[in-house]
């Protein structure tokens, strides 16, 4: 058995978000020595919020004609959300250069949200975009296909989010595991600070429109609008007591200037 090539296997397992799981499968397969061979996976994806969804997963392997070497070639994903209904599907393809769609990337893109990737053009050079799956319009192969929103698009995620009153965003390592975890796709729990009370809610991001999705504690979507409104009421309300502040400074100057007067008289 080519050791080498079970461990490359292995690596890219679990860099594709599979962990140590197969490896024993892995192992068995390659020995029987089969043209191809598929290994199944089923779990349960949540994404630290109430509802959980049923996710099963096809890893494809085939064996190179040209030597005993196996290739990981792609992973198909079937995700169930309600039972007695047909789950969604999407064949994912592996990539050798480490750009390949993880499974919980692939989840967050099944689940409708945007996902931060480095690729790699037709020449190998690398480049930074957003992809999101379009679900009105299939490839050749029956795959839904992905939108791309690249640098030259123009989405700032920093300065989507600094938009509303997220009290992550005071703590520099808060906001930047916040930031990480969106471009991974996920719907991050962060709270909102509002009349001076916490809110816990949930936002995304959401490059097509170049702003963020925010939804409330029972992921009901909160529009834009009400969204940033809150956060214009908590300035205004710092306003208001800076302008108290003034206010009461200015009266008490007014007072010592009084007395300073009188003082002078009586001298």
């Amino acid at each position: 058995m080519n050791e080498k090539n079970v461990q490359y296997l292995k690596d890219q397992l679990k860099y594709t978000g599979f962990g140590e799981t197969f490896d024993a499968e892995l192992r068995e397969n390659i020995q029987k020595g089969d043209k191809d061979f598929k290994l199944m996976h089923t779990g349960i994806m949540n994404n630290g919020v109430p509802n959980k969804d049923t996710v099963t997963v096809e890893l494809n392997f085939k064996k190179s004609d040209q030597s005993d070497m196996y290739f990981f070639n792609s992973y198909q994903v079937n995700l169930q959300k309600e039972d007695n209904k047909p789950g969604l599907e999407q064949t994912f393809y592996i990539n050798n250069d480490n750009t390949s769609i993880t499974l919980k990337e692939a989840y967050n893109l099944m689940e409708g949200r945007s996902v931060n990737k480095d690729l790699k053009n037709k020449d190998g050079e690398s480049y930074n975009c957003w992809i999101r799956m379009d679900f009105k319009e299939s490839d050749d192969r029956g795959n839904f296909k992905l939108q791309h929103y690249h640098q030259n698009y123009g989405y700032d995620l920093e300065a989507s989010l600094e938009k509303h009153s997220i009290k992550e965003l005071l703590t520099p390592q808060y906001k930047e595991d916040l930031m990480n975890s969106l471009k991974k796709g996920n719907l991050q729990s962060v709270t909102f600070v509002v009349g001076g009370e916490e809110r816990k809610q949930f936002v995304e991001a959401n490059p097509q429109f170049k702003t963020i999705k925010v939804y409330d504690s029972s992921l009901q979507r909160i529009n834009d609008r009400e969204s940033k409104n809150e956060k214009q009421s908590q300035s205004k309300g710092k306003s208001s007591d800076l302008a108290d502040n003034s206010d009461e400074t200015s009266q008490k100057e007014k007072k010592s200037n009084s007395r300073s007067k009188k003082a002078g008289r009586s001298v």
